[in-house]
């Protein structure tokens, strides 16, 4: 297969959800000389973004998000050692991480697929994090973005002692606060004082990156 083919199949396949081709058509590619750099670019992030645009229309649905996702997260595990050795730049730090007293990582593990696929480095410390590691992992990190999810209405509440817990430690004004979860409203992102609500993983991205440009000319400014 030629480049351009590999490429337009790392697409297709990537839009499907078929893992194990996905994974061949990366190692196919680094054994003829590609990139990593264009079997991202060039194929699966334009493809993890084809799906995100078409949840968004209606077309594709929660399930094929994540084969979707699980498909390029393959491809990744083998290009990321490679990107970081080329030195490819993050497009900015992001530290997720589902609230304590709550077990779901759906949705949290899907928008850490679709964050990775968009050039974010991200750290997931998992699910139950008290506020304590959200503070531990930002001193340790310094994100740009730190994001709580909640599945349930019962943890929701977490958002507000976990931005408490940042403020207590005087790093809330370092980090930009991002909010989800099925039960999450932009209303009730708002009362507890986060800095922007995501209803998916396609929307979590679109916002994290404009979010991550306004700070940045915040700074320069």
């Amino acid at each position: 297969m030629t480049p351009e083919e590999i490429l337009q199949a790392l697409y297709d396949e990537t839009l499907i959800g078929n893992a194990p081709a996905v994974l061949d058509l990366t190692n196919q590619g680094l054994q003829n000389g590609m990139t990593p750099e264009s079997m991202l670019f060039d194929a699966l992030i334009p493809s993890l973004e084809e799906v995100g645009a078409r949840f968004e229309r209606g077309d594709f649905f929660v399930p094929e998000m994540l084969i979707a996702g699980r498909a390029m997260s393959g491809a990744l595990d083998v290009l990321r050692p490679l990107l970081a050795e080329t030195g490819v730049e993050t497009v900015g730090t992001f530290v997720m991480g589902t609230v304590k007293g709550d077990v779901h990582d759906i949705g949290k593990n899907l928008v850490n697929i679709m964050l990775e696929g968009a050039g974010f480095h991200v750290i997931d410390l998992g699910v139950q994090v008290p506020p304590e590691k959200f503070v531990e992992a930002i001193n340790e990190h310094k994100p740009d973005i730190v994001g709580f999810s909640a599945f349930l209405t019962t943890t929701m509440p977490m958002f507000k002692a976990n931005l408490n817990a940042l403020e207590k430690a005087g790093i809330r004004d370092d980090v930009v606060v991002m909010v989800g979860g099925a039960p999450v409203t932009q209303e009730y992102a708002d009362a507890v004082g986060a800095d922007a609500y995501a209803a998916d993983a396609s929307q979590t991205v679109k916002k994290a990156k404009a979010l991550l440009q306004e700070k940045r000319a915040k700074v320069n400014a």
